[in-house]
Protein backbone atom coordinates (compact mmCIF):
# COMPACT_ATOMS: atom_id res chain seq x y z
CA UNK A 1 0.00 0.00 0.00
CA UNK A 2 1.10 3.66 -1.03
CA UNK A 3 0.91 6.59 1.15
CA UNK A 4 1.02 10.04 -0.73
CA UNK A 5 4.27 11.07 -2.20
CA UNK A 6 4.49 7.36 -2.73
CA UNK A 7 5.82 6.38 0.47
CA UNK A 8 5.03 3.01 0.59
CA UNK A 9 2.79 1.42 3.65
CA UNK A 10 3.80 -2.21 5.73
CA UNK A 11 1.58 -3.48 7.66
CA UNK A 12 2.64 -6.24 10.81
CA UNK A 13 0.70 -7.45 12.86
CA UNK A 14 -2.03 -4.72 11.75
CA UNK A 15 0.00 -2.11 12.56
CA UNK A 16 0.81 0.19 9.58
CA UNK A 17 4.24 1.91 9.05
CA UNK A 18 6.23 3.85 7.28
CA UNK A 19 8.80 2.27 4.98
CA UNK A 20 11.74 5.12 4.48
CA UNK A 21 14.13 3.69 2.42
CA UNK A 22 16.48 5.92 4.58
CA UNK A 23 16.24 8.50 7.49
CA UNK A 24 17.20 11.58 5.01
CA UNK A 25 14.09 10.90 2.62
CA UNK A 26 12.06 10.45 5.97
CA UNK A 27 13.43 13.92 7.05
CA UNK A 28 13.21 15.43 3.58
CA UNK A 29 9.02 14.01 3.24
CA UNK A 30 8.81 15.61 6.80
CA UNK A 31 10.32 18.99 5.99
CA UNK A 32 9.34 21.52 3.53
CA UNK A 33 11.63 24.43 3.80
CA UNK A 34 11.00 25.52 7.16
CA UNK A 35 7.67 24.24 7.04
CA UNK A 36 7.08 20.88 8.73
CA UNK A 37 4.40 18.77 8.93
CA UNK A 38 2.38 18.14 11.64
CA UNK A 39 1.04 14.71 13.10
CA UNK A 40 3.22 12.49 15.61
CA UNK A 41 6.14 10.29 15.39
CA UNK A 42 5.81 7.11 16.86
CA UNK A 43 9.09 4.70 16.95
CA UNK A 44 7.76 1.09 16.46
CA UNK A 45 10.04 -2.12 17.94
CA UNK A 46 8.76 -5.54 18.69
CA UNK A 47 8.35 -4.54 22.11
CA UNK A 48 6.04 -2.18 21.28
CA UNK A 49 3.91 -4.57 18.93
CA UNK A 50 3.24 -6.76 22.21
CA UNK A 51 1.88 -3.55 23.82
CA UNK A 52 -0.43 -2.85 21.74
CA UNK A 53 -1.63 -6.23 21.46
CA UNK A 54 -2.15 -6.20 24.99
CA UNK A 55 -3.26 -2.99 26.13
CA UNK A 56 -6.30 -1.75 24.00
CA UNK A 57 -5.44 1.55 25.73
CA UNK A 58 -2.15 1.75 24.24
CA UNK A 59 -3.30 0.42 20.86
CA UNK A 60 -5.63 3.34 20.83
CA UNK A 61 -3.07 6.14 21.63
CA UNK A 62 -0.52 4.60 19.28
CA UNK A 63 -3.17 3.70 16.61
CA UNK A 64 -3.14 7.83 16.49
CA UNK A 65 0.18 8.41 15.71
CA UNK A 66 0.33 9.83 11.98
CA UNK A 67 4.02 8.41 11.36
CA UNK A 68 5.01 5.09 13.01
CA UNK A 69 8.50 3.96 11.96
CA UNK A 70 10.85 1.03 12.17
CA UNK A 71 12.88 1.36 15.04
CA UNK A 72 13.90 -2.07 15.65
CA UNK A 73 15.79 -4.66 13.53
CA UNK A 74 13.32 -6.71 14.35
CA UNK A 75 10.50 -5.15 12.74
CA UNK A 76 12.99 -4.27 9.54
CA UNK A 77 13.50 -7.71 9.48
CA UNK A 78 9.83 -8.76 9.59
CA UNK A 79 8.55 -6.27 6.93
CA UNK A 80 11.22 -7.33 4.64
CA UNK A 81 10.12 -11.46 5.12
CA UNK A 82 6.77 -10.47 4.58
CA UNK A 83 7.22 -7.89 1.63
CA UNK A 84 10.09 -9.56 0.04
CA UNK A 85 10.44 -6.19 -2.23
CA UNK A 86 10.13 -3.67 0.18
CA UNK A 87 13.46 -1.28 0.78
CA UNK A 88 13.14 -0.02 4.23
CA UNK A 89 15.90 0.68 6.69
CA UNK A 90 15.55 0.58 10.14
CA UNK A 91 15.49 4.27 11.83
CA UNK A 92 16.57 4.65 15.15
CA UNK A 93 14.36 7.20 17.61
CA UNK A 94 17.45 8.56 18.82
CA UNK A 95 19.26 9.26 14.90
CA UNK A 96 16.19 10.63 13.55
CA UNK A 97 15.62 13.10 16.45
CA UNK A 98 19.19 14.24 16.12
CA UNK A 99 18.52 14.73 12.11
CA UNK A 100 15.28 16.55 13.22
CA UNK A 101 16.96 18.85 15.44
CA UNK A 102 19.91 19.18 12.93
CA UNK A 103 17.36 19.95 9.94
CA UNK A 104 15.31 22.47 12.18
CA UNK A 105 18.69 23.94 13.08
CA UNK A 106 19.53 24.64 9.30
CA UNK A 107 15.79 25.89 9.24
CA UNK A 108 15.00 28.13 11.78
CA UNK A 109 12.44 26.06 12.62
CA UNK A 110 10.96 26.54 16.58
CA UNK A 111 11.66 23.75 18.97
CA UNK A 112 9.83 23.22 22.23
CA UNK A 113 11.53 20.37 24.71
CA UNK A 114 9.70 17.89 27.52
CA UNK A 115 10.85 15.91 29.50
CA UNK A 116 14.36 14.63 31.08
CA UNK A 117 15.73 15.69 34.27
CA UNK A 118 16.51 19.48 34.77
CA UNK A 119 20.25 19.30 34.71
CA UNK A 120 20.00 16.96 31.73
CA UNK A 121 17.60 18.84 29.73
CA UNK A 122 19.85 21.87 30.34
CA UNK A 123 22.61 20.40 28.80
CA UNK A 124 20.85 19.61 25.84
CA UNK A 125 19.52 23.38 25.28
CA UNK A 126 22.68 24.43 25.28
CA UNK A 127 24.05 21.20 23.02
CA UNK A 128 21.38 21.85 20.52
CA UNK A 129 22.24 25.52 20.34
CA UNK A 130 26.14 25.09 19.95
CA UNK A 131 26.25 22.46 17.98
CA UNK A 132 23.54 23.47 15.07
CA UNK A 133 22.17 26.60 16.45
CA UNK A 134 18.36 25.15 16.95
CA UNK A 135 15.52 27.54 17.56
CA UNK A 136 14.66 26.35 20.89
CA UNK A 137 11.82 28.48 22.34
CA UNK A 138 10.58 26.50 24.95
CA UNK A 139 11.50 23.96 27.41
CA UNK A 140 10.15 21.81 30.29
CA UNK A 141 11.82 19.12 32.58
CA UNK A 142 9.75 15.86 33.26
CA UNK A 143 9.37 16.81 36.46
CA UNK A 144 6.29 18.44 36.71
CA UNK A 145 2.40 17.76 38.81
CA UNK A 146 -0.48 17.06 36.89
CA UNK A 147 -1.66 20.38 37.73
CA UNK A 148 0.70 22.24 35.90
CA UNK A 149 -0.21 19.92 32.51
CA UNK A 150 -2.21 22.27 31.54
CA UNK A 151 0.10 25.66 31.87
CA UNK A 152 2.41 23.73 30.10
CA UNK A 153 0.37 22.75 27.07
CA UNK A 154 -0.36 26.68 27.00
CA UNK A 155 3.09 27.62 27.03
CA UNK A 156 3.96 25.32 24.04
CA UNK A 157 1.00 26.82 22.43
CA UNK A 158 2.80 30.31 22.86
CA UNK A 159 5.72 29.33 21.95
CA UNK A 160 4.16 28.61 18.15
CA UNK A 161 6.96 25.52 18.34
CA UNK A 162 6.74 23.89 14.97
CA UNK A 163 8.14 20.83 16.62
CA UNK A 164 7.78 19.26 20.25
CA UNK A 165 9.72 16.55 21.38
CA UNK A 166 8.81 14.46 24.56
CA UNK A 167 10.99 12.65 26.00
CA UNK A 168 9.37 10.64 28.82
CA UNK A 169 9.55 6.72 28.57
CA UNK A 170 6.50 5.50 26.50
CA UNK A 171 3.28 5.45 27.29
CA UNK A 172 3.74 8.71 29.33
CA UNK A 173 5.08 10.55 26.51
CA UNK A 174 2.44 9.83 23.62
CA UNK A 175 -0.26 10.00 26.36
CA UNK A 176 1.30 13.82 26.69
CA UNK A 177 1.34 14.51 23.39
CA UNK A 178 -2.09 13.22 22.38
CA UNK A 179 -3.03 15.99 25.02
CA UNK A 180 -0.79 18.51 24.16
CA UNK A 181 -1.99 18.44 20.60
CA UNK A 182 -5.37 19.27 21.53
CA UNK A 183 -4.56 22.15 22.51
CA UNK A 184 -1.92 22.96 20.06
CA UNK A 185 -2.26 20.92 17.16
CA UNK A 186 -0.11 22.47 14.27
CA UNK A 187 3.27 21.07 15.29
CA UNK A 188 4.91 17.74 15.00
CA UNK A 189 5.36 15.40 18.40
CA UNK A 190 8.33 13.10 18.70
CA UNK A 191 8.43 10.77 21.39
CA UNK A 192 12.20 9.84 22.18
CA UNK A 193 12.06 8.26 25.30
CA UNK A 194 15.99 8.38 27.01
CA UNK A 195 17.74 10.11 23.98
CA UNK A 196 18.45 13.32 25.80
CA UNK A 197 20.70 11.24 28.17
CA UNK A 198 22.37 9.87 24.89
CA UNK A 199 23.08 13.41 23.39
CA UNK A 200 24.60 14.45 26.38
CA UNK A 201 26.51 11.34 27.08
CA UNK A 202 24.61 10.51 30.54
CA UNK A 203 23.85 7.12 28.58
CA UNK A 204 25.84 5.44 26.37
CA UNK A 205 24.71 3.93 22.94
CA UNK A 206 26.35 1.05 21.25
CA UNK A 207 29.17 0.91 19.24
CA UNK A 208 28.13 1.20 15.61
CA UNK A 209 29.72 -2.17 14.68
CA UNK A 210 26.68 -3.38 17.02
CA UNK A 211 24.40 -1.13 15.66
CA UNK A 212 25.07 -1.96 11.86
CA UNK A 213 24.67 -5.55 12.69
CA UNK A 214 21.38 -5.22 14.65
CA UNK A 215 22.84 -6.34 17.93
CA UNK A 216 21.92 -3.15 20.25
CA UNK A 217 19.58 -4.84 22.06
CA UNK A 218 21.97 -7.21 23.01
CA UNK A 219 24.79 -4.50 24.33
CA UNK A 220 22.17 -3.32 25.97
CA UNK A 221 21.30 -5.88 27.60
CA UNK A 222 24.44 -7.08 28.55
CA UNK A 223 25.37 -3.80 30.20
CA UNK A 224 21.98 -3.50 31.93
CA UNK A 225 21.20 -7.81 32.50
CA UNK A 226 17.79 -6.26 34.40
CA UNK A 227 16.90 -6.42 31.11
CA UNK A 228 16.55 -10.13 30.75
CA UNK A 229 13.10 -10.27 31.59
CA UNK A 230 12.05 -7.65 28.90
CA UNK A 231 13.95 -9.32 26.41
CA UNK A 232 12.42 -13.31 27.36
CA UNK A 233 9.26 -11.95 26.43
CA UNK A 234 10.11 -10.74 23.16
CA UNK A 235 10.45 -14.86 22.36
CA UNK A 236 6.51 -14.40 21.26
CA UNK A 237 7.89 -12.12 19.04
CA UNK A 238 9.95 -13.95 17.22
CA UNK A 239 7.35 -16.81 17.13
CA UNK A 240 5.26 -14.66 15.35
CA UNK A 241 8.10 -13.51 13.06
CA UNK A 242 9.28 -17.33 12.55
CA UNK A 243 5.79 -18.69 11.91
CA UNK A 244 5.06 -15.87 9.17
CA UNK A 245 1.98 -14.58 11.53
CA UNK A 246 2.93 -10.85 10.07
Amino acid sequence: MNSDNNIPIYSIRGIDLWGFRDMGQFLDYLFVGQRVKTGALVAINAEKVLTIESQPDIAELIGHAEYKYADGISIVRSIRRKYPQAKVSRIAGADLWEGLMQRAGQEGTPVFLIGGKPDVLEQTEAKLRAQWNVNIVGSQSGFFTPEQRVSLFERVKASNAAIVTVAMGSPKQEILMRDCREVHPNALYMGIGGTYDVFTGHVKRAPKIWQKLGLEWLYRLICQPSRLGRQLKLLKYLRYHYTGRL
